[in-house]
């Protein structure tokens, strides 16, 4: 069953949680932490969204974002998504 659309209220804080595939690392080494940090940067800033907090832990990610758009937040994780798989 597929997961019911995220509640956006833009100018609000979103806590967003993303896992590997079955618990499965997502970062293996200190260049893949930095690359996705650089990447989250870029996307934070071209989808007008700000970043307060972050985790990054082997096998997940936890994020605290104020999104300034409905969308802002889908799209940032999409932009991630594409350069880091």
């Amino acid at each position: 069953m597929a997961r019911l659309p995220r509640f956006i209220l833009p100018g609000h804080p979103q806590h967003i949680i993303q896992r590997g595939n079955n618990k499965a690392p997502i970062f293996c080494c200190d260049e893949d932490y930095r690359f996705f940090l650089e990447k989250l940067k870029d996307g934070t800033s071209k989808h007008k969204i700000d970043i307060h907090a972050y985790v990054l832990m082997t096998n997940h990610i936890h994020l605290l974002l104020t999104p300034h758009t409905g969308e802002g937040i889908s799209k940032l994780m999409q932009y991630t998504g594409r350069y880091y798989v």
